[in-house]
């Protein structure tokens, strides 16, 4: 190598290698002391853009969590006052059943009227109450709310809550379906099946034989209940089969033949008849209803009632043959021997209005439902609780089963959520600590690893400075030629 003077190349080189050695280790020193492999875009450009996304989502998720720990909390509370409410409803039962004892007073009554008012009054008071965070949660205003639970936009749960005042426990919307009679009987196997025609709420009805009706079993109140019931998780509404009922009319006195009346395939043997008071033809029908499913009795004017209670179809016939008229309102000896078939009705009950979107009519299917909206009627509501006469307090009996089913369901929906809740803070929290993690390994320093870099800059940094001090005497030995 050459000597020069104006140029130290041993130098530059030494300065070169010593200002590498002090940036490195400078970088080190920050790493140490932030904790970070990552302190600027310059470290780790990509790594960076990625621990930011990771941060922004390990973020929402953090908070998410804590929103359904909110959601969880709000539901306890509106929980926790209808377990109070439900407590106020047991015991207005309790009354309406000690009032519908036909031992009390009208001042016995009275003095459990008073209660129940109290009581009905602390329902409201639960309702107009209760809040969470300033929103009030049973008073009816709440209707559904949104609680955010992920980190990422439309990631919810919807919480809904119903109203649980006195006026809209125990409220319903319902309609009874028109059946047919005896004077409007149609022919046996003439109805049209209801099955895929009514619609309530959007979903088609399906019906299914009822595995008891002679005929057009498919249209009875038994079978068509069945169908609405089965669906009743969709729609929110569901059917109360009515008996089905016959008015035969008032009995005369006459003989009855075999073949002459014919209720439900089953021929009601050969009986003398001399009037309604001795109940011949009453006892021949009940005698065979464990067969028919179809008992009779009289009303108040001497009418013979048949009923089928699980509201099957009654069929009715007659052969025709003799000529002597025993029943008032129905010909068992006519000109022509008869097959006809009764309806009966149902009852849909909604704690919503609900629609009949495509209704069926009497005249092709044996019976009308109506289509129609059906709003709520707050008549039945625990409101208009009263207890002053045994008859009230036994319809003040079902309406607060009712009521009670309502609470019970709202308490349900909001243990459900409650759950969904929990199952989604231990899905955030168990992503939260991954993702964690994740970043972790991206972003924080190696500290063992950092240590030993350190080390090495230093033992570098030392070597380079003595290096560098030897290097800048080469240009002294100059000096020595000269002399």
């Amino acid at each position: 190598m050459a000597l020069t003077v104006n140029t130290n190349v041993s130098s530059l080189s030494a300065q070169r290698s010593l200002t590498k050695s002090s940036q490195t280790m400078g970088t080190t020193l920050q790493r140490l002391a932030s904790g970070l492999r990552i302190n600027s875009a310059k470290d780790d450009a990509a790594g960076m853009a990625i621990s930011n996304r990771m941060t922004t989502q390990i973020r929402g998720l953090n908070q998410a969590a804590r929103n359904a720990n909110d959601g969880i909390s709000m539901a306890q509370t509106a929980e926790g006052a209808l377990g109070e409410t439900t407590s106020a409803l047991q015991r207005l039962r309790e009354l309406a059943i000690q009032s519908a004892n036909g031992t009390n007073s009208t001042s016995d009554r009275a003095a459990l009227n008073a209660e129940a008012d109290q009581l009905i009054a602390e329902i409201d008071l639960i309702a107009s109450t209760t809040e969470f965070n300033g929103l009030k949660l049973l008073d009816g205003t709440f209707g559904s709310q949104t609680i955010q639970v992920g980190a990422n936009a439309s990631q919810t749960i919807s919480v809904s809550i119903a109203g649980a005042t006195a006026s809209l426990l125990g409220a319903n919307a319902t309609t009874t379906s028109t059946g047919t009679t005896v004077a409007d009987a149609k022919t046996a196997g003439s109805l049209t099946s209801p099955n895929g025609v009514l619609k309530i709420n959007g979903t088609t009805i399906t019906t299914a034989t009822d595995g008891v009706s002679t005929t057009d079993a498919t249209a009875s109140g038994k079978a068509v209940a069945a169908g609405i019931n089965a669906l009743s998780g969709t729609t929110k509404v569901t059917a109360t089969v009515n008996a089905t009922t016959a008015t035969m009319g008032t009995v005369a006195a006459s003989t009855v033949a075999s073949g002459e009346l014919v209720i439900n395939g089953v021929n009601i043997i050969a009986t003398s008849v001399s009037g309604d008071s001795d109940g011949a033809l009453r006892a021949a029908i009940n005698a065979v209803s464990n067969q028919t499913g179809v008992s009779a009795s009289l009303d108040g004017s001497s009418n013979l009632i048949l009923t089928a209670t699980d509201g099957r179809n009654i069929r009715l016939g007659t052969d025709g043959t003799n000529a002597v008229a025993t029943l008032s309102g129905f010909a068992l000896n006519g000109a022509a021997a008869n097959d006809d078939v009764v309806v009966g009705t149902v009852t849909l009950n909604g704690d919503a209005a609900f629609v009949v979107d495509t209704g069926i009519a009497k005249a092709t299917h044996g019976m009308t439902i109506t289509a129609n909206t059906y709003s709520v009627s707050t008549t039945n509501a625990v409101t208009n609780v009263d207890l002053t006469t045994a008859s009230n307090a036994t319809t003040a009996i079902t309406n607060l089963d009712r009521a009670l089913d309502n609470v019970n369901s709202l308490r349900g929906n909001l243990g459900a959520v409650q759950v969904r809740f929990e199952s989604t803070i231990n899905r955030l929290t168990t992503t939260s600590e991954n993702l964690s993690a994740a970043r972790s390994r991206i972003v924080d320093a190696d500290f063992a690893s950092e240590t030993a870099e350190l080390t090495r800059n230093q033992i570098l940094q030392q070597a380079g400075t003595a290096i560098l001090a030897q290097a800048n005497q080469q240009p002294q030995l100059a000096l020595q030629l000269l002399r």
